[in-house]
């Protein structure tokens, strides 16, 4: 039976993709990030449903006389380009024209392809409030049916799967949670109707105890890193940095056992295994950069080359099986792909972070609270949740920063196209001018006077 709802509404979807591209792209991404095709059991589990969705969204972009930007002209947009086409040269510098690392090449390029789209639809600020409530859902489902599992459960439960796709891996879903925590916060506090702020606020607890479930030590001090960002970028730090202690006691003395004692493991990394072989990666990993700095060992084929570079791993077992990865996103794309595509990378995060900081000076300058404010605050805690959590996994290709980086690129390009109106956000100096001669205009999502006299609460832009 849910075979044929999800196939029904899937099919149902695919006329309105066609004419509306944003609904495409918004669909794209709810079987991205909720993987509702993964909660079958029949036929619909197996079909290539974002395959399909996305030809019929790209066939009527091309075929739309209302859409006419299919990307931003940008820095970003182009290293973007810029590294797909460093992957393919790393793949035929090393392998050659080999049909087994097209599937791979092809995902990536997908993966890119979807990014630069979304820097072209999502052109308004309600398109961009609908693409972050189609993520910030998907993953507080997640969190709330796992974490209500888990509290049932007694503690007792443990997450060695995700639900599919790119959040399959048990690392990965902890990684994308801990980037939907600042969204299900800041949505859930800018929210104006009672029931629904509710809801979601009680996500962000339950999502915590799904990353604890996934026993995944990278996307613990990822989580951290992501909300320590939004304490230090609370209006009370002190109140905020001493409901964190509580919790951090609270859970020390009444968290379940198996939760505690993986969380111990950290500090005993000389003893643990598992430590040990993320190690053991990292200087292996060194190897390849050193001997193939430009092109690297090619995409997708650290494990093919692991046991060349470090031959001790047959006899420690880390490699057997094939199982070996770099466990660290930035030397994966450092040894697979060369220096070059490496420091593009690091660029990506550079800019964005950078951006979304002189953004935030920006607003600050004109407007004391805004949607803008809170959208930095969201954006900043999420990348950098991904960029300490990406110490630990090996996600240098993970669906979800790349559509980050460009859903990031979409939010400023939007904000300092909405703070250049003096109606939506005049300047400190000459706000009372302008108010009074736009009296009953909301500024942004503002209410009257709010923002110029005093510091207001936090305001819906979501």
């Amino acid at each position: 039976m849910r075979d044929i709802v999800v196939s029904l509404l899937i099919l149902g979807a695919l006329p309105i993709c066609f004419r509306k591209p944003f609904v495409g792209l918004l669909l794209f991404s709810l079987l991205a990030y909720m993987r509702i095709q993964d909660l079958t059991w029949g036929f619909a589990r197996e079909i290539r449903w974002s395959f399909y969705v996305s030809v019929v969204t790209f066939a009527g972009f091309f075929a739309s006389s209302r859409e006419r930007r299919f990307m931003l002209n940008s820095v970003r947009t182009a290293i973007m380009v810029c590294m797909v086409l460093l992957v393919g040269v790393s793949i035929l510098q090393n392998r050659g024209a080999d049909p087994a690392d097209l599937p791979g090449f092809a995902e990536f390029s997908k993966v890119i392809l979807i990014a630069l789209f979304t820097t072209g639809m999502v052109n308004t600020r309600a398109r961009l409030r609908m693409m972050l409530w189609v993520i910030a859902l998907s993953f507080a489902f997640f969190g709330y049916k796992s974490g209500l599992m888990g509290v049932l459960s007694g503690g007792t439960l443990v997450i060695l799967r995700g639900p599919g796709g790119m959040l399959q891996d048990n690392n990965d879903f902890a990684l994308a949670l801990g980037m939907g925590i600042p969204m299900l916060w800041m949505i859930g506090h800018s929210e104006k109707r009672d029931v629904l702020r509710r809801v979601l606020l009680v996500c962000v607890p339950l999502t915590m105890l799904t990353i604890l479930m996934t026993q995944s030590r990278g996307g613990l001090l990822a989580m951290a890193a992501g909300i320590l960002v939004l304490v230090v970028r609370s209006r009370n730090q002190l109140a905020g940095l001493a409901m964190v202690g509580l919790i951090v006691v609270g859970v020390s003395f009444a968290g379940p056992k198996i939760y505690l004692d993986r969380v111990q493991s950290i500090a005993d990394y000389e003893q643990d295994d598992s430590a040990q072989a993320r190690l053991a990666a990292w200087r292996t990993a060194r190897e390849m950069i050193k001997e193939n700095p430009v092109f690297g060992v090619g995409f997708g084929h650290f494990q093919d080359n692991y046991q060349s570079y470090n031959p001790e791993t047959v006899e420690r077992g880390y490699a057997q099986g094939g199982t070996a990865v770099a466990h660290n996103s930035y030397l994966q794309i450092w040894a697979e792909c060369g220096s070059l595509a490496f420091l593009l990378y690091l660029l990506l995060l550079v800019l964005s972070l950078f951006d979304l900081w002189r953004l935030r000076h920006q607003a600050r300058l004109r407007y004391h609270s805004s949607w803008i404010l809170n959208y930095t605050t969201m954006f900043e805690a999420s990348l950098v949740t991904f960029m300490l959590g990406s110490i630990f996994l090996n996600r240098a290709h993970f669906d979800l920063f790349y559509h980050w980086v460009a859903l990031i690129l979409a939010f400023t390009t939007i904000a300092r196209r909405e703070m250049e109106s003096p109606i939506n956000y005049p300047g400190r100096s000459e706000g009372r001018r302008t108010l009074q001669a736009v009296r009953g205009v909301g500024f942004g999502m503002g209410q009257g006077r709010r923002g110029f006299n005093r510091r207001p609460a936090l305001e819906s832009g979501f």
